[in-house]
């Protein structure tokens, strides 16, 4: 199958405006429903455009990067990538209301009733429900989640949920 242009340009700047607007609703927390997932799994779609657009234009890039403006933006923007791989500062420390949920995560089971305003045992039974039907006192959404803050999230908004919710 050869790659034709007017299949190829138009997959990628389709795949482009999806990333775009996804990312920029995720950058403001405004993401919903499978924003997320789209911008994540169809971000394939791009590399896929990207790549076959690179060979269906394969001599006008050549030209491009054998310019000095050009090997200085494709230099500035690998030292970002690189850059980004660093430890610096606060980041993926996600929405503000993160920390909160961390430190829920963490909480014993007791202290979820608590916050909950139930007992216990209900507690355990809304584990049970959530597919941890063997928690005990000293377990916590993250010991029983897992490492994944998106799980844990998951789990502590099934047993959170308001008396007759």
């Amino acid at each position: 199958m050869k790659l034709q242009r007017d299949w190829i340009t138009p997959l990628t700047m389709g795949a482009f405006g999806l990333l775009a607007v996804t990312g920029v609703l995720m950058f403001f927390h405004l993401d919903t429903g499978l924003n997320k997932t789209a911008h994540e799994w169809l971000s394939w779609v791009l590399v896929a455009g990207v790549a076959g657009h690179a060979a269906v234009n394969w001599p006008g890039l050549k030209r491009h990067l054998a310019g000095w403006r050009a090997r200085i933006v494709v230099g500035i923007a690998a030292l970002l990538l690189a850059a980004s791989f660093l430890p610096l500062g606060a980041q993926g420390d996600g929405p503000p209301f993160a920390g909160a949920m961390r430190t829920l995560a963490d909480a014993p089971l007791p202290v979820l009733a608590q916050v909950a305003r139930t007992t216990p045992a209900v507690m355990r039974e809304r584990l049970a429900a959530a597919g941890h039907p063997d928690a005990v006192e000293g377990d916590t959404a993250k010991t029983l989640a897992g490492d994944d803050f998106g799980d844990q999230m998951r789990l502590l908004s099934a047993v959170l949920k308001p008396a007759g919710g």
